[in-house]
């Protein structure tokens, strides 16, 4: 096993979502996952302190590029035209690998209570992120709570739809399309 191969993390990802949904959440040991990925325990360890937090490896990622689009959008845009910002800088996160396992992460959270809470703990994480930077911004915490949160809904859905399709216009066009149709959803509760 290669002590510092290049792409351990990935591979560690890799291996556990396929353990997961292959024979469960529970069933899996770090030490599989390890095996599967060719590394050794340790390897594992250096990268996640233990089997859970390899579904959200890259949260802390994601949260910097989400509040840093939002802090780099133009000082007259409105809440939600920074949440776009932060959606467009994260999605350039996502790329093909993110694409290839959504399907077999979305089945290995699904039957498992544990991931469900962990999944539900990122989401909060996320909008909690994004509420900071807005506020960060000026803007009042009730309306940047809310406009996190559609943040997040339109990440959730945007994620959804391109990780299920084979549109060529990527990740940060399903973004955009969510978060105007939430925002349109939006307006029509009033």
């Amino acid at each position: 096993m290669g002590r510092w191969e290049p792409g351990a993390r990935e591979r560690l990802v890799m291996a556990a979502v396929d353990l997961f949904t292959e024979q469960g959440y529970d069933a899996t040991t770090v030490a599989q996952i390890a095996e599967r990925a060719g590394v050794t325990k340790s390897t594992f360890f250096r990268h996640f302190p233990d089997k859970r937090e390899v579904l959200v490896a890259g949260q802390e990622t994601l949260s910097r590029l989400l509040t840093e689009g939002i802090a780099e959008a133009p000082a007259d845009a409105s809440p939600l035209e920074a949440v776009a910002a932060g959606l467009q800088r994260a999605s350039t996160a996502m790329g093909p690998m993110s694409r290839e396992i959504a399907p077999r992460l979305k089945a290995a959270v699904a039957a498992s209570t544990e991931l469900q809470e962990r999944d539900a703990l990122k989401t909060v994480s996320l909008a909690a992120a994004m509420t900071a930077a807005l506020v960060a911004r000026g803007v009042p915490d009730p309306t940047a709570a809310l406009a996190s949160e559609l943040g997040v809904l339109a990440f959730k859905r945007g994620y959804v739809e391109w990780s299920e399709s084979d549109r060529e216009d990527g990740f940060a066009a399903c973004l955009m399309k969510a978060l105007d149709e939430l925002r349109a959803a939006s307006a029509s509760l009033g």
